[in-house]
């Protein structure tokens, strides 16, 4: 259905497993790439907490393409911290871990959540701090930093693709590119056919899910035979950010396992 490469988020897939399992997991079921959220529970964890992370990408033989930054509590509706006045740290000390683990695991791709707006702050005074936040990542991490328009978080104030490159011209940062989430996207009521055309350079990364639901390709209205065919040329990798709408044993169904693997991809 969609060429790979493919790699599996194991903070939205998996989750009936103990976090360090779903790496071993994501390469039984055939894949050899996965990316997560921000894997701690804090912004600075523990020493021992990085080295087991990273142990269980390495135990299971898979490569880890990308990874969020810390982005506050997410369940109870946080969706980063890069605009967050009062947790500059925190933002920062993510930035240093995810380095760490970058130059551990190879990995290239580091999502940046831009963060809600905050009651009581002014959002110029927001996207100020972001810019400087930005531009620390972009500076710091060896690779290409992501930041993604969002749906449902109406506190959220990067919602299309426009958004995003707008926060990405100001900070000025060559590494600084578009997290291209084509369910975001769509239920945003973006003309995705028209940002794949236009963006297609700009793109540091690609997460799919249907829409409506999020679930697996082929339960929704994305035509993704078109969307993927658009992204002819794009050197990354495409994420599966989604819920399974069944059973987790047949989360893949819909993808053939001959299909699944990326040997042969080269970042």
């Amino acid at each position: 259905m969609i060429p790979p490469p493919f790699a599996v988020n194991c903070s939205i897939l998996f989750t009936e497993l103990p976090l360090l399992d779903r790496p071993a997991a994501a390469r039984a079921a055939g894949f050899d790439a996965v990316e997560f959220w921000w894997p701690f529970p804090t912004a600075a964890p523990r020493d021992r907490e990085v080295e087991a992370f990273v142990r269980a990408v390495e135990d299971a033989g898979v490569q880890l393409v990308a990874v969020n930054l810390a982005a506050g509590d997410m369940p109870a509706g946080d969706r980063g911290l890069a605009s967050w006045p009062g947790r500059v740290n925190e933002f920062r000390d993510s930035i240093d871990v995810a380095a760490d683990i970058g130059a551990r695991l190879g990995t290239h791709v580091f999502n940046a959540l831009y963060g809600n707006r905050v009651d009581g702050c002014d959002p110029r005074d927001q996207d100020d701090l972001a810019a400087q936040n930005l531009a620390r990542a972009a500076a710091l991490l060896d690779g290409t930093v992501v930041l993604e328009p969002l749906s449902g978080a109406p506190r959220y104030p990067l919602r299309t693709a426009a958004d995003v490159l707008a926060v990405a011209d100001r900070v000025g940062a060559a590494n600084l590119a578009l997290l291209a989430d084509l369910y975001h996207l769509t239920v945003n009521g973006e003309d995705v056919d028209d940002v794949l055309a236009r963006h297609l350079g700009r793109i540091g990364h690609v997460q799919i899910a249907d829409a409506p639901g999020r679930h697996e390709p082929g339960t929704g209205a994305i035509p993704f035979d078109r969307h993927l065919t658009a992204l002819t040329g794009y050197r990354g990798w495409i994420g599966l950010e989604y819920v399974p709408s069944g059973p987790a044993e047949r989360a893949f169904d819909w993808l053939p396992r001959t299909e699944r693997s990326s040997k042969e991809f080269s970042t």
